[in-house]
């Protein structure tokens, strides 16, 4: 039932919205290109976008990495409509799989796959998602021990005016974004404890962060792991 409703409030908010979505998301979901070109995929590592919409950051993905193994879940089933009309006809609509589920619920099994996911990105999704903590630990847990988490979405706007980061924030509470205060401290309380490599860098003003979280194996099964930046363009 939980899942049904979701869907369903994703379905109504993206209606119409998915029409213009990718016109009118440039302009203030920012860094989302800054992150896909920070990405290495090396030859058949897979990776999942959760909340992928209409397959874009896909897309651009399966352009710079043609051996790569790329999925998009999304809840809304209108968007995935969208997605698969973005993708007809396209040299990238046999490198890129999509199904309907929830942020979650969704497992590397699903798709058919022999092992867990090398990546796993979030662009502008834990920000709209209720029980976003669960969503990030969830992702965790399905990527393999050297597994990376990607991350892009809004920051605190601490850098900026307040009547900037008020209006910011009562505009996106319109279209059911909240961003979440204590996302970074979850990112950094998770690395600690379990020795991850993690990276965090602001936008301008703090408007928005991207984050790279590459996981490790326990020290006593694992020899010298290389560094985040390895699995990195930085």
């Amino acid at each position: 039932m939980q899942g049904t409703n979701a869907a369903f409030r994703m379905d109504q908010q993206y209606r119409y919205q998915r029409y213009i979505y990718d016109l009118s998301r440039k302009y203030y979901l920012l860094g989302r290109d800054t992150l896909l070109k920070e990405l290495r995929l090396p030859v058949d590592e897979t990776l999942l976008e959760i909340g992928c919409g209409t397959a874009c950051n896909l897309s651009k993905l399966a352009y710079r990495y043609p051996t790569a193994q790329l999925f998009g879940v999304d809840a809304s089933a209108l968007m995935l409509e969208c997605a698969h009309k973005h993708l007809q006809n396209t040299p990238y609509q046999a490198a890129i799989t999509l199904r309907q589920g929830l942020a979650e619920q969704i497992r590397w099994q699903d798709f058919d796959l022999e092992t867990a996911w090398d990546h796993v990105l979030f662009s502008y999704v834990l920000s709209m998602l209720p029980d976003w903590q669960l969503a990030l630990e969830h992702a965790l847990n399905q990527l393999k021990p050297q597994g990376c988490l990607h991350i892009v979405d809004f920051s605190d706007q601490a850098q900026m005016p307040t009547w900037f980061r008020q209006g910011l924030l009562k505009w996106l509470g319109w279209f059911n974004v909240y961003p979440q205060a204590h996302l970074l401290t979850q990112l950094e309380f998770l690395a600690a404890k379990h020795n991850a490599d993690l990276q965090i860098k602001h936008l301008r003003g703090r408007y928005a962060f991207i984050a790279h979280y590459r996981k490790r194996e326990p020290l006593n099964t694992q020899a010298k792991l290389p560094d985040l930046a390895s699995y990195l363009d930085l």
